[in-house]
């Protein structure tokens, strides 16, 4: 049970430096339209640069439960969230290429997880 806790911390952590990539893409958005002027920029600035701090402070926690390996191996599942970010945030399609690569990294996990 404890190492199902782990992992969901590890995960949710994952899943919350995703969302840098959501507000630094709408920072440029805002940017592109307004240009230092926004107000909005500022705001998705911000949220960015804080929630790198809130993820570096929180992966330092984590990575301590972990073997250093596992841990970073697990990390780029940021990738898988990154895409469906795109997708359901911004509109974009994926290619298969897209997906060819969200599957090689969905099995790098799984055999270094099996490994563990």
């Amino acid at each position: 049970m404890e190492r199902m806790k782990n992992y969901m911390q590890l995960h949710l952590n994952i899943l919350l430096f995703s969302l840098t990539g959501i507000f630094s893409k709408l920072a440029s958005i805002q940017y592109g339209k307004y240009g230092l002027s926004g107000r909005m920029f500022y705001l998705f600035l911000f949220l960015m640069i804080a929630n790198c701090g809130i993820y570096a402070l929180a992966w330092q926690k984590i990575i301590k439960k972990f073997e250093l390996s596992t841990a970073y191996a697990h990390r780029s599942v940021y990738l898988i969230w990154a895409q469906l970010w795109a997708v359901l945030i911004f509109k974009e399609s994926l290619s298969w290429n897209n997906l060819f690569g969200m599957l090689i990294v969905l099995i790098g996990v799984l055999v270094v997880q099996k490994n563990e």
